[in-house]
């Protein structure tokens, strides 16, 4: 069958079960758009090409497929640089196809001409510039392997003007379909080296003290059932980190909650404790570990991860286990069963009775809104919390407002969270909210933004209300840049440089309902559950709800950058722990 590159472009698409892009055309990746009008695939036409990005991001995290952007050449490429280092640092699977200027004009510096691949080698797991239309379908089959084995990551594909534009001669290829990846080096391992489970087991039935350290691993390897039958035959408590919130139930008696440095107290200190970390999926992030040196100084390290690179990077671990997490989580049972399951764990009741103390002696707290005060973001929390569905999907942006959340949502599903962990890129709640909806439709969608997260992205609730992909947005409008103020007012001697915002400019509201949704402003604490059951209402067009928050709150805990987790502060109206 002969074709031409966009034909064969979306033809290889397709073939990899692609249902919907999302995208913004220009000049050098014209040719591809032609084509796509013939196609099954659905194109979402974003505002910005980070938003494409996003919303891959989103849709890939919701669904456990890979997320797909098409963007052009030049700052095309450039604008989605951001959401491609995001994808990498949170292990999320990406394609993400380029336009590019003629082969021939390449180094020319032509219109709308960047060395793609240049810039982006560092923040994908690998990237293609194709050179002839016979490569295509190969490439596009070896780009999605790539994406979504291993430790999942973002792929680019930088195709240039004449390899799609059927005017072109270098544009003619005969179709085929690959069988097979030539990838020398690429030999991703996924199943773990027997003795070193066996050393594990010996480990978690002799542990005293010990914690499930897990991670964003659980959720991309589909490991939480795993996890839940592993942690309830050993009875070990487990921490969730910012990207496993989900992956362990929240509601479950070993659930520990989040660790790092706005973790509770007993995720955080717990760790500090333990005679052993059980890591699974996780990656020692220095938001976890505070100071490397005083973390859980008295721990042995079990270390599972699909990537070799991750394992002794941080922390030496006594037992390094390169798998896939499901899979060594299960080869990990069958090991503590085979020395004799629960019964052969040691006593750990002291352990447990410890824990249990913190939980009751300093659980998360704030102090509630007096009549006529501002909201508390956290009683706003709650109330969304509360009158949503168990398995509502939450997208967060980045600051305050996402620790709030993570800390006071109860998340008993997972792929219900998704978030900018890694690169913490404000920005990322409004256009992955909507990636994530138009990959669960089936699912009620809340972004949980920032007034500054928000005025970067918000421009894509044009694109959600054009698209038909309604979702709901809570902006906890503090009139700050929130936690860069909390930083100042803490450790720069209450000197705010440049954080302040204003409350009512932008007009929210208004600007909401210019760009087609429902809005609402509140500011009243009585006001806040029928706002949102009014929003939970509404299905045929975007939702998005201005509160006004108090200026004043902090997010605590906190662990000071650099300070030791033993340091951890607590609220102001709590005792500190004894050292």
């Amino acid at each position: 069958m002969n074709l031409n590159g966009g034909q064969a472009l979306m033809r290889s698409l397709e073939r990899q079960g692609v249902e919907i892009v999302f995208g913004l055309p220009g000049g050098a990746i014209l040719p591809a758009y032609d084509p796509l009008i013939d196609s099954t695939i659905r194109h979402v036409l974003v505002r910005h090409e980070q938003g494409a990005g996003h919303m891959a991001q989103g849709y890939a995290q919701a669904t456990g497929r890979p997320g797909v952007a098409i963007v052009t050449s030049g700052p095309g490429a450039t604008n989605i640089v951001t959401p491609l280092c995001d994808a990498y640092m949170d292990s999320v699977p990406l394609v993400v196809i380029t336009g590019q200027v003629p082969y021939a004009a390449i180094g020319t510096d032509a219109f709308q001409e960047c060395d793609t691949t240049g810039i982006t080698m560092s923040v994908t797991k690998h990237n293609f510039l194709v050179s002839d239309a016979q490569e295509l379908p190969q490439v596009i089959h070896d780009a999605f392997h790539i994406a979504t084995t291993g430790r999942p990551g973002p792929v680019l594909v930088d195709i240039p003007k004449c390899i799609v534009d059927p005017r072109n001669p270098r544009s003619a290829l005969e179709w085929y379909e690959p069988d097979g990846h030539d990838l020398p080096g690429y030999r991703p391992r996924t199943e773990p080296d027997p003795a070193a489970v066996a050393a594990a087991a010996e480990l978690i039935c002799a542990a005293r003290r010990p914690v499930i350290y897990s991670g964003g691993g659980i959720l991309k390897s589909r490991a939480a059932d795993a996890l839940l039958r592993f942690a309830e035959l050993v009875q070990i408590p487990v921490v969730t980190t910012l990207m496993n919130r989900g992956g362990f139930p929240d509601d479950h008696p070993l659930c520990l909650g989040m660790p790092g440095m706005h973790g509770n107290y007993s995720a955080v200190t717990s760790m500090q404790r333990a005679d052993l970390l059980i890591t699974l999926g996780a990656r020692f992030d220095d938001r976890v570990t505070g100071k490397v040196g005083a973390f859980a100084p008295d721990a042995k390290i079990i270390h599972m991860d699909i990537d070799p690179a991750e394992l002794h990077k941080v922390r030496h671990a006594d037992v390094a286990i390169a798998a896939d997490c499901r899979a060594g989580i299960e080869a990990l049972i069958v090991a503590v069963d085979a020395r004799g399951g629960a019964e052969a764990q040691t006593d750990r009741r002291q352990w447990h009775e410890t824990i249990a103390d913190w939980q009751q002696r300093y659980p998360l707290v704030y102090e509630p809104s007096e009549p006529g005060e501002a909201l508390k973001p956290q009683f706003v929390l709650e109330q969304l919390r509360d009158a949503t569905p168990d398995d509502t999907v939450v997208c967060a942006g980045v600051g305050q407002h996402q620790m709030w959340a993570s800390q006071y949502w109860r998340f008993n599903h997972p792929y219900t969270w998704i978030n900018s962990g890694g690169l913490g890129t404000m920005g990322y709640a409004v256009p992955a909210a909507i990636g994530a909806k138009a990959g669960r439709p089936d699912r009620m969608v809340w972004a949980v933004d920032g007034d500054g997260c928000f005025q970067m992205t918000a421009q894509e609730l044009v694109t959600a209300n054009t698209e038909r992909i309604p979702i709901k947005v809570a902006i906890l409008n503090n009139a700050y840049l929130g936690m860069v103020r909390q930083w100042q007012e803490m450790f720069y001697d209450e000197r705010y440089s440049e954080v302040y915002l204003s409350p009512d400019l932008p007009d929210y509201k208004g600007w909401a309902e210019a760009m087609g949704c429902e809005a609402m402003r509140i500011e009243n604490p009585t006001e806040v559950r029928p706002a949102i059951e009014k929003a939970n209402e509404i299905d045929d067009r975007s939702v998005v709800i201005d509160f006004r928050i108090d200026t004043q709150e902090k997010v605590f805990p906190m662990v000071p950058a650099g300070a030791s987790n033993d340091d951890i502060v607590l609220d102001p109206s709590q005792q500190p722990p004894p050292r």
